[in-house]
């Protein structure tokens, strides 16, 4: 999803879809134009302006403004951030996310002035996080085209974690032993993992990673190119590997350092093809 123009919504435009307004301003810069509005627009809350310059923006400047004065075809993507009030609504045909934010003005400055800036922090900084996933989600391009998915997650009793996923899933694992237990189910794609987690190191050889099958050899390559693309980190490039199980493979890894297989399984004329050394083959 791309956007250029984005408008953050709330009630009385003084304090949520404020700070929203200045974080958006703050992380996307120039490469976005970002408006903010109301229902029922009042005025800026001092309190707003404090949290947010606590964070090195200047909203001070900022005026409410009501929805109503605006047009939808106009924007790209419109935030609502409400919470337990009415939402306002921009009629017209455009991309919707709905981020509920407690109403930090709830809280009565007069009584607890303290207590009141540290919902308006709050409050700042739940928009903040969402608003840098939005950042990295914008522009982003496709990813490899899935038809299988597997993963594996640690243990600590391998013999009452399988009893729970065999119930949960409805199915024995397919096979397991000592340090694994493995379930498929075909119909909903899942190829899922049990490890023990007795202290060894995990890794792709010890089965703890993440998969995405996908249909063919040059999908696995297609899915390289895109992940260069992307700036996704890559491990090892695309490559036919026959030992265990035959596979053309990608390995990436995520930003905490997961490693993720994109696989694709050999077709009869490919394994067929299996070198004497059965030493892996690099398809790029």
């Amino acid at each position: 999803m791309t956007f250029n123009r984005i408008l953050f919504l709330c009630v009385a435009n003084s304090a949520r879809s404020q700070m929203a307004e200045g974080l958006a301003r703050n992380i996307f810069g120039g490469d976005v134009d970002v408006v903010s509005a109301g229902s029922m627009p009042s005025q800026l809350d001092p309190l707003a302006v404090t949290a947010m310059a606590e964070r090195g923006i200047d909203i001070s400047r900022h005026r409410s403004k009501a929805v109503s004065d605006l047009d939808a075809a106009s924007f790209d993507l419109v935030v609502t951030l409400c919470a337990d009030e009415v939402c306002p609504v921009l009629p017209g045909k455009v991309k919707r996310l709905h981020w509920p934010i407690t109403d930090p003005a709830r809280v009565d400055p007069a009584g607890d002035r303290e207590k009141a800036l540290e919902a308006f922090r709050v409050a700042r900084d739940q928009i903040r996080e969402r608003m840098r996933v939005l950042a990295a989600l914008r522009g982003l391009g496709a990813g490899p085209e899935g038809r299988e998915w597997h993963s594996s997650i640690r243990v600590a009793d391998l013999a009452r974690s399988a009893r729970f996923y065999a119930w949960l899933l409805g199915i024995w694992p397919k096979e397991w032993t000592h340090r694994y237990a493995t379930f498929i189910r075909a119909d909903l794609n899942l190829n899922f993992v049990l490890v023990v987690s007795d202290g060894e190191e995990l890794h792709h050889d010890t089965l703890y990673h993440l998969g995405v099958g996908v249909e063919t050899r040059s999908a696995v390559i297609e899915a390289y190119h895109r992940a260069v693309a992307a700036g996704m980190p890559v491990v090892k490039p695309p490559r036919t590997t026959w030992k265990g199980t035959p596979l053309h493979e990608l390995w990436l890894t995520d930003p905490d350092g997961t490693l993720v297989e994109v696989y694709a399984r050999l077709t009869p004329a490919e394994l067929a093809g299996m070198p004497a050394d059965q030493q892996p083959v690099f398809l790029t």
